[in-house]
């Protein structure tokens, strides 16, 4: 990418919000735009970002026999009304942005456990047809009273949502593992580090769930959580009546053992059982015929979540001032950012050339009337995670690439540079 076709804006870092900085850097450079609270335009970067994020996901479902679909965002009342679920959202929770014209009335889907039972229920008629496991990625919204922290907390986000349908409870019990150790590959892949918790059910219903957190100052969540068992607890339902249905599911007794943590909840997976079946009268024919309620399980990941817990866990602070952000190099959507001083364009545009032929993703300082410095300061409020400069120290043999998060500096020879990006 050409730098001069981003059309960045110039920022000063001293304005920078601290407890957000990295996501307030890239609402200053135009990259992220707030047209409402809590509602986002998204600029190159993080489009870009999340396409990674996508793939990650993708690919780790579909090796666990997942199916990508697509449901809509715009639901009719009345699917929702089959599953009593319509008041729950739109008066008792207030949760859902409803429409009501000449045509009837409809809600911006939050979530898609009615879609998805409809959907399943007209593909899966038999017992021969299970199980089956749907996803989808794409936009939710919910009517936040307090939007919080940027992307943390919108009003609209893009979100994976899955459904699965199965024969009977332990059916959907093993379904239910399967995704609970998709989603631990999906984290690691993405180079978070992340805490499964029993959590309460909401609003969303069934006997079981789980959340899966990230440790970050930034979150509103608090759980306990035990490093040796690798399982912990939200905070919250310690203080619900049915507590201690909760701390049976941990098995733990001595609250010694578990260390506290504020996190932020990156995804979430509920063993439905026959909650939206049943509700909905949605069956299939067993072996002898018979009509049977599916056993459901729903899980989902937010993706601008993921990305806002990336970028604000690279924060770089210098001399307690923040200089920008670097992202993970396997996560960056382009790895390398070129730097040149006006008597090396030739060099700069070669080697720019060569990376992007060899699909090396890399950014090329074009912009005209800047000084070296200022080059360099923009290449952390990018997050880019490598730095080459082609200045008056270059030789024309030997490139020093730069890590922008450790500053260690690696020598790589004109010959080996594609190799050097491609075995990172």
């Amino acid at each position: 990418m050409r730098l001069s076709r981003l059309n960045i804006k110039k920022i000063n870092l001293n304005d920078v919000d601290s407890n957000y900085a990295g996501q307030d850097i890239l609402m200053k450079l135009g990259e992220l735009y707030q047209f409402e609270s809590g509602i986002y335009g998204y600029g190159n970067l993080w489009t870009k970002l999340e396409r990674t994020v996508e793939e990650i996901i993708i690919e780790e479902l579909d090796k666990v026999g997942c199916i990508q679909v697509e449901f809509p965002k715009l639901q009719p009342k009345k699917i929702w009304e089959q599953s009593s679920r319509w008041d729950m959202y739109t008066k008792e929770g207030d949760i859902m942005f409803t429409l009501d014209n000449n045509l009837g009335e409809y809600g911006l889907a939050p979530t898609a456990e009615e879609c998805a039972t409809i959907f399943g229920a007209n593909r899966l008629s038999s017992y021969k047809n299970l199980p089956a496991i749907y996803y989808q990625i794409g936009e939710k919204f919910r009517k936040e009273i307090r939007t919080r922290g940027y992307l943390f907390r919108p009003r609209t986000f893009v979100m994976m949502d899955a459904y699965s349908f199965d024969r009977t409870e332990s059916d959907m019990q093993k379904t239910y593992e399967l995704m609970h150790q998709a989603y631990l590959s999906i984290f690691k892949r993405l180079g978070i580090k992340i805490m499964p918790t029993i959590s309460d059910n909401g609003v969303i219903g069934g006997n079981v769930a789980e959340e899966f957190q990230a440790a970050t100052d930034l979150g509103e969540d608090k759980i306990l959580f035990d490093e040796s068992k690798n399982l912990g607890i939200n905070k919250e339902v310690l203080d619900f009546p049915n507590r201690d249905e909760y701390l049976a599911q941990l098995n733990i007794k001595d609250f010694s053992t578990l260390k506290e943590y504020n996190s932020v909840e990156l995804g979430n997976n509920f063993q439905l059982g026959t909650k939206y079946s049943k509700s909905m009268k949605l069956y299939f024919k067993d072996e002898n015929g018979q009509d049977q309620p599916y056993y459901m399980g729903c899980y989902g990941i937010g993706l601008g979540r993921i990305i806002a817990c990336l970028i604000e866990n690279n924060v770089i602070r210098e001399d307690e001032k923040i200089k920008g952000f670097s992202l993970p190099y396997d996560m960056a959507p382009y790895k390398v950012q070129i730097i040149y001083n006006n008597h090396h364009q030739e060099e700069a545009e070669n080697l720019y050339q060569k990376l992007t032929e060899n699909h090396i993703k890399a950014i090329i300082d074009d912009r005209e009337n800047l000084t070296i410095g200022n080059r360099i300061n923009d290449v952390f409020v990018l997050g880019t995670p490598k730095i080459i400069i082609i200045g008056n120290k270059f030789d024309g043999n030997i490139y020093e690439i730069e890590d922008t998060k450790t500053h260690e500096i690696d020598k790589v020879s004109i010959e080996e540079i594609i190799s050097y990006f491609k075995n990172k």
